[in-house]
């Protein structure tokens, strides 16, 4: 499972990590851990900040901390309810196959803790190398606390890789009595998942100002609905004539007893140009919701499981009030709720800190990647399709100002198939820093997160962001667009000073799509038609998915130019239009066949670039568009 290469990890010598993986097997097999406190340190139940429940009827809850020095994470873990055992662990996207696992499992009379992976079968087998280090067992009137800890990276190739970014936790409860571990039935059992980011930021806290007010956005008195999937819109309003203010800080207010139920909530600021927007209260989707609140869409806050209070830095806050500003917020809650409990009555929402001292500078969000655009798809049947957006050099030579932006939290967005992000700068053609990068994506995870360190743009500088989907399950093309089952790649990043630039994007330049339309329309021999008269994603519906479609796509996306879309918060745009792809990513390894994947794609984009632009009709069938 440990595949990427940028973590260092603490291999002993061979011979020492055998006779270790002998003893600690030993150990793992024939401990019995209730009744014993084990030797090693651990924090105190002080020294865990981060803390999300992993089942929803709150009978399973897991606290963290992180050592950097160390490159450890240390868990504690709460049973309030234990039966005969426990699995606790990671998987690549929550799936109990393939999977590195604890294991907590008793034969009746004595319980074993040990370190364990499962197979692409979901079958369980010990681990040889034990990582999963426990520190302490204890029981308390709330239940059974385990203390263990693990190393980001440990070179295990069973383990898995613990990065920035998304981690998928999942666990199972073990209701009977088990004589071994491999008699473990993962297809039997109680399981579930939850998603959280293990490793938290770092990040001094500054100190607030004493004028510092409240306002809490909730929700007010919501029962629950009796399904597993709800979003919830409510609209609240700032008091008349409410100046600005600078947001410095906001944090989660949860409902006491619905921890498991609130899945993420956002905060969004109306659009300025309408004088009132309807009060509303009820479910995102409903047909009677008003259109008007898809007006509602400027962040001002987001929170999800797992995430603490977000801190501002101190020189800078997000204004919000006073002339310009809208009086109007939405509140969106996402309950999920899978037991499908009835009649919860929920008041959730967000806490904002905010002062009338305004800070040095002004806080602002731009949206980096793709164009809410058809014209950018993805293929069905991909297991790692890759579409990327640039934020390009000359928008931000135009831009940004000659002391630059400095970067300080980022929130990733795609819909449904998307399965990793990444955002890097780029500076004289060579990347130079991670902005913000997901492995492990989740659509249904998607919080702001604070960067581990500041990030300087400069006039000049590019910023591309590149997102991978899966689309294994559809049977057709998904295009980008703003439904759930289209597609987007989006980073909003949370930076200071504010500048008048709002949404740096592209995407490929139309009049090159529709040269890839007359190419698919002349070299198949399925009766086809792809004339500009018809809609993009009608187009793309119609095409069929054989190899050559497939490639000759990848390599428009990767060479044609791109239309940029360099905007200002009035949606006015800076004087850039079109451009050449920037080169700033490497090109890949040799692959299957031997060739750099950037040769075959150039070989494509030259039929693409010798294409016609008229509607011909496909001349193996002679039959006109």
């Amino acid at each position: 499972m440990q595949t990427s290469g940028s973590k260092s990890c603490r291999c002993p010598s061979f011979k020492l990590r055998e006779v270790a993986s002998m003893y600690f097997t030993m150990i793992a097999v024939f401990l019995v851990i209730l009744v014993v406190a084990l030797q090693g340190s651990a924090p105190h139940g002080s020294d865990f900040p981060y803390k999300v429940p992993l089942d929803s009827q709150g009978l399973l809850e897991l606290s963290w901390n992180v050592s950097y020095p160390e490159q450890d994470v240390y868990f504690q873990l709460l049973i309030r309810d234990l039966q005969f055992g426990l699995l606790f662990g990671m998987s690549d996207r929550g799936e109990f196959e393939n999977a590195d696992l604890a294991v907590l499992w008793s034969d009746g009379h004595n319980s074993y803790f040990g370190d364990a992976w499962s197979d692409n079968k979901g079958q369980l087998h010990m681990d040889s190398q034990q990582d999963y280090q426990l520190l302490g067992a204890r029981r308390a009137p709330e239940g059974l606390y385990l203390l263990f800890r693990r190393a980001f990276s440990t070179c295990d190739p069973k383990d898995y890789l613990i990065e920035d970014g998304t981690v998928h936790l999942i666990y199972g409860i073990l209701e009977k009595p088990v004589h071994s571990l491999q008699a473990i039935n993962i297809s039997a059992i109680h399981r579930g998942l939850q998603r959280v980011q293990l490793l938290k930021p770092n990040i001094t806290i500054p100190e607030l100002p004493r004028d510092m007010k409240t306002m809490e956005i909730t929700a007010p008195d919501v029962v629950i609905p009796s399904q597993e999937t709800t979003y919830w819109c409510y609209v609240a309003e700032l008091p008349d004539k409410f100046p600005k203010h600078h947001i410095i800080m906001y944090e989660p207010v949860i409902t006491a007893g619905n921890e498991a139920l609130v899945h993420h909530m956002e905060v969004f600021q109306c659009a300025a140009e309408f004088d009132s927007f309807p009060h509303y209260n009820g479910p995102c989707d409903s047909k009677m919701k008003p259109d008007r609140l898809n007006y509602c869409r400027h962040v001002l806050a987001a929170w999800a499981m797992g995430a603490q209070a977000f801190y501002y830095p101190e020189e800078a806050g997000l204004a919000f009030g006073g002339q310009g500003s809208s009086r109007y917020l939405r509140l969106e809650i996402h309950y999920h709720n899978p037991l499908v409990f009835e009649g919860r009555h929920d008041s959730s929402g967000i806490r904002l800190y905010y002062t009338a001292s305004l800070r040095q500078y002004d806080a602002g969000i731009m949206e980096l990647g793709l164009v809410y655009t058809p014209v950018m798809a993805i293929p069905p049947g991909e297991d790692a399709f890759i579409l990327t957006g640039y934020c390009t050099d000359k928008c931000t030579q135009l831009a940004l100002p000659t002391a630059g932006i400095h970067i300080f939290a980022s929130q990733l967005h795609t819909h449904l198939a998307g399965r990793k992000v990444v955002t890097v700068l780029s500076r004289d053609g060579r990347e130079r820093q991670v902005v913000n990068a997901d492995g492990h994506y989740s659509p249904h995870f998607q919080e702001i997160r604070m960067l581990k360190e500041v990030v300087a743009v400069f006039p000049g500088d590019e910023l591309i962001t590149t997102c991978t989907y899966n689309t294994e399950d559809r049977s057709r093309a998904t295009v980008g667009g703003f439904g759930i089952l289209e597609e987007m790649c989006v980073n909003y990043v949370h930076y200071y000073p504010q500048t008048q630039l709002e949404l740096c994007k592209s995407a490929v330049d139309p009049g090159y799509l529709r040269r890839y339309f007359n190419l698919v329309n002349r070299f198949n021999d399925e009766e086809v038609c792809m004339c500009p008269q018809v809609s993009v994603p009608e187009q793309f519906f119609s095409v069929p998915w054989n190899t050559f479609n497939r490639d000759v796509l990848k390599s428009l996306y990767t060479f044609a130019p791109i239309s940029v879309h360099c905007n200002k918060s009035s949606a006015v745009r800076f004087p850039v239009r079109r451009a050449s792809q920037p080169k700033a990513v490497p090109q890949g390894d040799p692959d299957e066949t031997g060739q750099v994947s950037g040769a075959r794609d150039t070989a494509a984009a030259g039929v693409l670039g010798a294409g016609s632009w008229s509607c011909l009709g496909n001349p193996r069938t002679s039959r006109p568009c």
